[in-house]
């Protein structure tokens, strides 16, 4: 068995994709020939003060030669050179999508991310992405040679069908905690001349990650008039998410960039017709006949695909009935974590032998 540990900083029950993403190969790990233990850093990344480093610093230099650092990316792309410099373990990178593209960034911070996470992943023996897209984005922009890049997709779990709204009105779902990447104050832009159709909005996502979007959204949403149409249901469990999956019509991602996009392939497991932008990896992440498809942040176009699908019973029908199809062909979580174990095995053999 492989003695691994996996640094991820924040609270790994945070019902978020990348966290769910780490806790599912966390679990699975030891069957794929890993002991992954979880190693915990400050929640302060990607934008650490000093006790944050001091305190992540310590973890990681106390893991020994004889250990693979698997390393989230969220925290490994703002590690300085001195923290790096003392880690003595092999290196392998998780990332689900770089920090400097996260939407709303102040030009100089991004451009000081980029760099910061060029230089650690030029430490990294091997570098994980959730997508073929942030592998290209890599190789091109961040200079990891494609040989050390390994695409492990997000599983997706069976579900069953969606039933649907029971009442008239057309429920749309959206899922995603709120930041400015998400895009939420284009879709309350895109929905607010469709007002003479009957349809709600539930938003369900954390609203206390990026404050300044939450109170943006909420003013959208009063200044639309549509505080009636539109809710915030804020965070959400597994089982009150299922259910809100259950209950939908119409899935609607208005993203301007994505990793990969779990929540859609969630929305295909359960049989729902898609409106989603072609952010990032989202536009190969749905398949075309599952989805309508907009430019990230165009309004205009993205009122014209709700509006067509909103009227359109069959429509949304058609959509659905592929999603529900193509998600069967979707890779499980088992999948996803032997592809990491395989890399992480393959390093510890290369620099730790056996």
């Amino acid at each position: 068995m492989t003695a691994a540990a996996f640094a991820i900083p924040g609270d790994l029950s945070s019902p978020t994709g990348g966290y769910r993403y780490d806790r599912e190969v966390l679990a699975r790990a030891a069957a794929h020939g890993v002991a992954l233990r979880h190693l915990a850093l400050p929640a302060a990344f990607p934008f650490p003060d000093a006790g944050a480093l001091a305190t992540a610093g310590d973890a990681l230099a106390r893991l020994g030669a004889d250990t693979v650092l698997l390393a989230d990316g969220l925290a490994f792309g703002a590690f300085p050179e001195s923290l790096l410099a003392a880690i003595r373990s092999p290196i392998v990178a998780l990332v689900h999508h770089p920090l400097a593209l996260e939407s709303g960034l102040e030009p100089a911070l991004a451009a000081r991310l980029k760099a910061s996470e060029t230089a650690a992943l030029a430490r990294a023996e091997a570098v994980i992405v959730t997508s073929r897209t942030t592998a290209a984005i890599l190789a091109a922009d961040y200079a990891v040679a494609p040989a050390r890049l390994h695409v492990a997709e997000p599983g997706t779990a069976h579900a069953s069908r969606a039933v649907g709204s029971p009442g008239p009105g057309v429920s749309l779902l959206a899922v995603g905690a709120v930041s400015a990447r998400k895009g939420y104050d284009r879709l309350v832009a895109a929905l607010a001349p469709l007002e003479a159709l009957d349809w709600h909005l539930t938003i369900a996502g954390a609203t206390d990650r990026a404050p300044s979007a939450t109170a943006a959204l909420r003013a959208a949403i009063t200044e639309a008039g549509l505080g009636q149409r539109i809710r915030l249901a804020g965070p959400v469990d597994e089982g009150e998410l299922a259910a809100l999956y259950a209950g939908a019509d119409l899935f609607v991602l208005a993203s301007l960039f994505e990793g990969y996009g779990m929540v859609l392939t969630e929305a295909m497991a359960h049989g729902l017709a898609i409106v989603t932008t072609t952010g990032g990896a989202a536009a190969e992440t749905v398949p075309d006949d599952a989805a309508l498809k907009v430019a990230p942040g165009a309004v205009g176009p993205l009122s014209e695909a709700l509006g067509a699908a909103l009227a359109d019973a069959g429509l949304r029908r058609r959509l659905g009935d592929a999603a529900f199809a193509a998600a069967g062909r979707l890779p499980g979580w088992d999948d996803t974590t032997r592809i990491i174990c395989d890399v992480v095995i393959r390093i510890a053999s290369r620099t730790i032998g056996p």
